[in-house]
């Protein structure tokens, strides 16, 4: 029987890479940085042997997919922000078993999901990002899910999410899964000042993503369920959010009640909001 040991949404931004490089940004995610990795030792500690991530910089337009390929390798630049981003290498072992079994498991459930081990079907930054701190070593097999789901339904999303959970339960994989995502996502507007890679694009988006932050502190899910697609709309969430969906779904929805334990706080990003946390599991 496999377990889910861990589960948490995690900053991408790609400041992180940049922040390695010299220059006027060095250093400035490293509390990011340090939040990736507190994250993965944790994983290393409860014996995680697969992170499954919840990747909204996987655009799909029908169905949803995973991407469990045995082995993944490249060089990535980003063509959003290859300023940003640029001459990435990585490499990581894959889990096709689980990959597969996320899949057969949701189709049978009624929401149509295809895996793929395609060696041209390459990681996208939201998986690339956090594994570059926490998975450094390749410790960990990676499973990527496509998060950013431009036509579905987030109800769509939370049924993906639990038979997530369901083919975890059924596989042979210790596993963690990251919702790997902002909070709100409204960029800057172009030709921002260069120091704007450190704010937020309008002071109601933070307010809103402070008023998410502490219904997620106080484990009120039940509300923050109801606000979801709305938040996800009026305040641009990543990919329309359905990371979170997807992420919630495996954690039983509103009936979770769980307070999250941060693990970096809150800070903005290019103008949107972001954060690391874990979602501690359901109790039994």
């Amino acid at each position: 029987m496999g377990k889910l040991s861990l589960a948490a949404k995690v900053t991408h931004v790609p400041s992180l890479y940049l922040s390695e490089m010299p220059g006027p940004h060095h250093g400035c995610r490293e509390a990011a940085i340090q939040g990736h990795r507190a994250i993965g030792q944790r994983c290393r500690e409860l014996g995680v042997d697969t992170i499954v991530v919840f990747d909204v910089h996987w655009l799909v337009n029908a169905g949803y997919h995973v991407n469990c390929n045995s082995r993944f390798a490249g060089t990535y630049t980003s063509n959003e922000l290859p300023h940003f981003i640029k001459d990435m290498s990585y490499a990581y072992p894959g889990n096709p078993e689980l990959g597969r079994l996320i899949a057969e498991t949701a189709s049978a459930k009624g929401v149509a999901t295809r895996s793929h081990e395609i060696d041209s079907l390459e990681l996208e930054y939201g998986t690339l990002v956090p594994m570059r701190y926490m998975n450094s070593d390749q410790h960990f097999k990676v499973v990527s899910v496509a998060a950013w789901c431009a036509w579905h339904n987030l109800q769509d999303s939370r049924r993906f999410g639990a038979a997530v959970l369901e083919a975890i339960e059924r596989s042979d994989s210790n596993v963690a899964v990251l919702a790997s995502g902002s909070l709100s996502h409204r960029f800057n507007d172009n030709g921002s000042p260069e120091e704007a890679i450190h704010q937020i694009s309008r002071e109601f988006f933070r307010q809103v993503d402070l008023r998410v932050v502490d219904l997620w502190r106080s484990g009120d899910w039940k509300t923050f369920c109801k606000m979801l697609p709305e938040y996800a709309d009026l305040c641009e969430g990543e990919g329309g959010m359905h990371d979170t969906a997807m992420l919630l779904g495996l954690l039983g929805w509103d009936d979770y009640d769980r307070p999250v334990e941060i693990i970096t706080d809150y800070f903005c990003s290019s103008g949107t909001g972001q954060i690391n946390a874990v979602f501690p599991l359901p109790r039994v």
